[in-house]
């Protein structure tokens, strides 16, 4: 149905079969859950780390049935986002499942969990004992509130943390209902981003210290950072942003526009220069004159009748048509795209930013590693495995567990 069907794994700058990942020399315990905490995890897998995948035997981690089901069991949430991780099943409500998570404690550079604060204290695991087991560990820790403050016991999701952040606020038309941006986990992908750059930060620092230490990250920091200047502009100017829809606060046109064949299209004016060259598409560079629309401050002025304008022209011609005149002015402008145009589009495929590789429910699409490094690129080696698909090599290979006890645990339950 798509080129990508057909195509295999896309080579990226060097040969990612023989090259060194960058974290190699890393290994990294996922004991998270959903996305937050695993993605961080699946960050560090990406270029190199070994991930070891810890999940409850009895159903494993529940982003295993978040999303679209598969014939395998999982869903496809679960197997593009659990790539790269050795997936190991543990009761850590037992005895022996807590004794076998120390000595997991005691091998790993990295140990990653989301939970309420105070899970970990609960298993015997809190930041003073990992220290104790393993000096050298760093300890990730996701939450919805962090692990202090008034709100710190409190449960939460990715919606929570775009609602408690401020973007919940500002995403919708004026006066109408706040809605979810782009209907994706944002929050929770912003976290494990945060929590794999704090994880960078802590191992670069251990290189001086020879110690580790805690990286607290509260769901809803990563999103409230890269509000631009909301803080600051309510600190000194007591402003309050709305909801502006399509909009941008402090710069126009920049907005979405229909075309005349029923396509919406994105074009971005962030200064006085970029508009005289849409003005100059447009064919109406008078609109850029000093005594019109030129100064960026008229231009918020006459917010509407500026939109009214670009709208009106955008409506007379066909999508390609306006992106063409655009691109001949150098005036920023895009098609809205749908995961269909993605599929279709060459700059997609010349970039590789779509990975088709080999999963259990046959060749799957998934995004590709971001960023690009050109000596060490990260790599997608496998796609996200069976519950437990790694026990005998991890318990067995790095723990040096025999066999026979293998097979004990499985009986009693604790794997």
């Amino acid at each position: 149905m798509h080129r990508y069907q057909a195509a295999k794994t896309h080579a990226q700058p060097g040969n990612l079969a023989t090259a060194v990942g960058a974290l190699s020399d890393i290994r990294v315990l996922d004991l998270g859950t959903f996305i937050a905490g695993p993605y961080c995890a699946t960050v560090l897998g990406e270029f190199g780390a070994q991930v070891i995948k810890l999940e409850p035997p009895d159903g494993g981690d529940s982003l295993r049935q978040f999303g679209s089901a598969t014939q395998c069991g999982d869903t496809l949430v679960w197997l593009s986002e659990a790539r790269n991780k050795k997936c190991v099943s543990l009761n850590v409500r037992s005895a022996r499942g807590i004794e076998l998570l120390k000595r997991l404690v005691e091998k790993c550079d990295v140990i990653v969990e989301n939970f309420r604060p105070g899970v970990l204290e609960k298993w015997g695991l809190g930041w003073d004992e990992i220290k104790k087991l393993n000096p050298r560990a760093i300890l990730v820790r996701i939450s919805a509130y962090g692990q202090d403050g008034p709100y710190k016991d409190r449960p939460g999701f990715a919606r929570v943390a775009h609602a408690f952040s401020g973007l919940a606020y500002l995403a919708g038309e004026p006066g109408r209902v706040p809605v979810v941006p782009g209907s994706t986990s944002l929050a929770d992908y912003m976290a494990g981003l945060y929590g794999a750059l704090g994880a960078l930060i802590a191992l670069h620092a251990r290189k001086t210290t020879g110690e580790g230490q805690v990286v607290d990250l509260a769901l809803y920091e990563p999103i409230f950072r890269v509000l631009d200047e909301i803080a600051p502009a309510f600190q000194r100017l007591g402003i309050v942003r709305e909801r502006m829809g399509a909009d941008t606060v402090n710069v126009c046109p920049h907005s979405h526009y229909y075309t005349r064949d029923g396509r919406w299209i994105a074009i971005a004016c962030s200064n006085d220069t970029i508009f005289a060259r849409l003005a100059k598409a447009m064919g109406q560079p008078e609109l850029a004159g000093p005594d019109r629309y030129g100064p960026k401050e008229k231009r918020l002025a006459a917010r509407d009748e500026v939109n009214r304008i670009v709208a009106h022209w955008v409506g007379s011609l066909d999508c390609a048509e306006v992106l063409g005149r655009c691109g001949e002015a150098e005036a920023p402008a895009s098609l809205i795209y749908s995961i269909a145009d993605i599929f279709d589009d060459p700059q997609y495929r010349a970039r590789h930013n779509v990975h088709m590789g080999e999963s259990r429910i046959g060749p799957l699409a998934v995004p590709n590693v971001v960023p690009k490094l050109s000596a060490t690129p990260g790599e997608i080696k496998w796609l996200g495995e069976g519950l437990g698909a790694h026990n005998e090599e991890i318990l067995c290979g790095l723990l040096g567990l025999e066999r026979d006890a293998l097979e004990e645990l499985r009986t009693l339950g604790v794997i």
